[in-house]
């Protein structure tokens, strides 16, 4: 990108020592001649600045210095009132594709990124692209739980279909081998959670289609083939597995509600979590309990059971037919795309965590 005509000046000065490698005195001479440009409101000037010095700084292997001043980039960006751009976002992927993975520097400038495009983009748990460009880069270099975490608030179908790939790898990669629906779990429910039916719905069909072909037991012997959904050219593939199988359904349900508007959606999803959570295991534990009532209140407007009981089923029953609360809070309801995105995602997968570790301290 050719400097802009008000910048060469200062680039002229800045580009030629870091080249010879005089690092320190570039980067605060690009501080310098920004933070004037800055006080001048010339914004563009001093956006074009630091981009190309921090470029050229990352190249020639400084990591810290570079990251300064895109960090620095982002502050004129705030101060510029910069919304997000193809353009805007670009630098900053530029930016953080040379930032490396070794050391901190890269997430520190991806978070810092991500708080900026909140502000500045029109979602308000940050820039969905960057946030699947981040959780990409992070799972090409085996950073799962960092990809995990960009990949569920990015909520995009190939955001969806990326986290399927990783979390099915990562179940491969289990020692001892342990349930591929733990992993499940782990997408379908922060999806869910934050009313975000399509990638729910990419994400386990995905991953069900991958574990399946890897581990071929995992298909239930009394129904070999997808079982067709009705009225719909949707299908469903019955496996060994009471959590994938669960999950299925779970999503096709969700993806039937209507609020309180249909009542057979609302029977259908009693009905779905009385069986399986009457089964035990991870599904019937406290945490996972709390977020399948927080997906009953936001699809089907079933009220938040009076307490966990050791009867969930009842309990959801009792919501459903009218029983008044005893509490005085009001149900926790979650919509697509609130700044709750984050710590929805993060309070399911440290729900989840517990039961793969206790599946492996269990196993060990």
């Amino acid at each position: 990108m050719p400097p802009a005509p008000s910048s060469s000046r200062a680039l002229a000065a800045i580009l030629p020592q870091i080249a010879s490698g005089q690092a320190y005195e570039a980067h605060q001479k690009a501080r310098t001649f920004a933070s004037r440009y800055v006080k001048s409101a010339q914004y563009d000037t001093a956006i074009d600045v630091l981009f190309q010095s921090a470029r050229e700084l990352l190249k020639a292997g400084q990591p810290g210095s570079g990251t300064d001043l895109a960090s620095f980039l982002l502050d004129v960006y705030e101060s510029k009132g910069e919304r997000v751009t193809d353009e805007s976002r670009g630098m900053l992927t530029q930016l953080i594709a040379l930032t490396g993975s070794s050391g901190t520097w890269r997430k520190t400038l991806i978070d810092k990124a991500i708080v900026w495009t909140a502000k500045a983009g029109p979602c308000p748990t940050g820039d969905q692209e960057l946030h699947h460009y981040a959780g990409e880069l992070f799972y090409k270099e085996g950073a799962f739980i960092l990809a995990e975490t960009h990949l569920l608030s990015a909520g995009k179908r190939d955001s969806a279909r990326l986290l399927a790939q990783m979390l099915s790898e990562w179940w491969q990669a289990s020692s001892p081998p342990s349930s591929p629906g733990l992993y499940a779990l782990r997408g379908t429910l922060p999806y869910l959670l934050n009313g975000n039916i399509i990638a729910s719905r990419t994400f386990i069909t995905h991953f069900v289609s991958l574990v399946t072909a890897h581990q071929t037991s995992l298909r239930s012997p009394l129904a070999r083939e997808p079982l067709p959904v009705p009225n719909s050219s949707d299908e469903i593939l019955i496996t060994t597995d009471h959590i994938l199988n669960f999950l299925q359904l779970a999503v096709r349900t969700c993806q039937r509600a209507q609020g309180g508007a249909n009542k057979k959606a609302q029977e259908a999803w009693v009905r779905l979590c009385g069986t399986y959570l009457s089964k035990g295991g991870e599904l019937a534990k406290p945490d996972i309990r709390r977020h399948l009532n927080d997906i009953a209140t936001l699809f089907f407007a079933i009220p938040q059971p009076r307490s966990q009981a050791a009867n969930p089923f009842g309990e959801m029953l009792s919501s459903l037919f009218g029983s008044p609360p005893t509490t005085v809070a009001g149900p926790r309801v979650l919509m697509p795309g609130t700044e709750a995105a984050d710590s929805v995602c993060s309070s399911v997968i440290d729900a989840i965590s517990v039961g793969v570790n206790e599946h492996m301290s269990f196993n060990s």
